[in-house]
């Protein structure tokens, strides 16, 4: 008769250690919501170029500062995020919508090409 022997899992993750990373906002453009941090570089919905010369400045609706964690209602009071524009108007890849119905000579084609503002985020504060 032959004995199970109990062998020990395999652990592969690490511990969790409480890491403190730079601050983190969450910002609000264009009808979305982006989490952001300091230096990083994101592409948002097109910025009116009178209102985005070269920097921005944008409301914070939440701050993360390591383990405390702050929620406007609806924006944070005092905190502001401010970016670099870096490049004005990105085109997207073009979308196309396509409406045929077969057998009746009914095709539509239509697309749409979407623009974006390239921004670098410099400081929350």
């Amino acid at each position: 008769m032959a004995q199970a022997t109990a062998e020990k899992p395999k652990t592969t993750a690490k511990p969790v250690a409480s890491v403190k990373s730079g601050k983190k906002a969450v910002i609000s453009t264009g009808g979305h919501q982006y989490l952001v941090s300091e230096g990083e570089t994101l592409q948002v919905e097109l910025l009116d170029p009178k209102l985005a010369q070269k920097t921005t400045v944008f409301d914070a609706l939440m701050v993360i500062d390591g383990d405390s964690v702050s929620v406007g209602a609806p924006t944070v009071s005092g905190v502001k995020v401010s970016a670099d524009v870096v490049e004005q108007s990105v085109k997207d890849d073009k979308v196309i919508a396509i409406r045929y119905k077969p057998k009746k000579r009914v095709r539509k084609i239509r697309g749409h090409r979407q623009r974006h503002t390239v921004i670098k985020i410099t400081k929350i504060a």
